[in-house]
């Protein structure tokens, strides 16, 4: 039997990726979008973060895509460049396997090495026994804030619930001006 191996996603994973976000829009709460956005639009998302040099990873086994993740801008402002936002995504046949911590586990060392100083998690319908705030709990993310009643989908309302997890010390240190938010920050000032 072979195992689960987490490797960065490339462009021949975008059909897959596309179904697996489908399948979580269309019957989950997860995403707050309720329509599944097509395979040209998760391309144009994917060239987005890849080109700004964001984490994008998939976990397969025997050749299959069984979930991806990616870390994204927080917010755009600049001053919010050492923030990052995470999403995790698992293939329905694929839930409970261990596949989501995999990839979380993955993409924080990425954005660690990247020199990010926050990792946000914005969960929706982030209740108690929500699989992917459980998920976030074991990681070490610790309870930021919750927004109640903001997202209605499947006929009722959901709360979304702010996690966070601090990295490369965090707001405890100034920023490292080699890491890849500064250097871009800095490139684009002197643009």
């Amino acid at each position: 039997m072979s195992s689960i191996t987490i490797r960065a996603a490339s462009s021949a994973d975008l059909d897959r990726i596309t179904e697996i976000y489908a399948d979580a829009v269309t019957h989950g709460t997860a995403s707050y979008e309720l329509e599944p956005p097509s395979r040209a639009e998760m391309g144009n998302r994917f060239d987005s973060l890849t080109a700004g040099g964001f984490p994008f990873l998939v976990a397969e086994k025997d050749g299959a895509v069984l979930g991806y993740a990616y870390a994204g801008p927080f917010r755009p402002r600049p001053a919010y460049r050492f923030v990052v936002e995470d999403s995790v995504y698992v293939a329905p046949e694929a839930k409970g396997q261990g596949v989501g911590r995999l990839l979380m586990d993955a993409l924080i060392e990425a954005a660690r090495v990247a020199g990010f100083r926050q990792i946000i998690a914005v969960i929706g319908d982030g209740h108690a026994e929500s699989a992917s705030v459980r998920l976030h709990e074991k990681l070490g993310f610790r309870h930021s804030g919750r927004l109640e009643g903001s997202g209605f989908k499947h006929g009722r309302w959901l709360d979304t619930v702010f996690m966070q997890l601090s990295v490369n010390g965090g707001a405890q240190l100034p920023p490292d001006p080699a890491s890849l938010p500064e250097r871009k920050f800095r490139q684009k000032s002197n643009s």
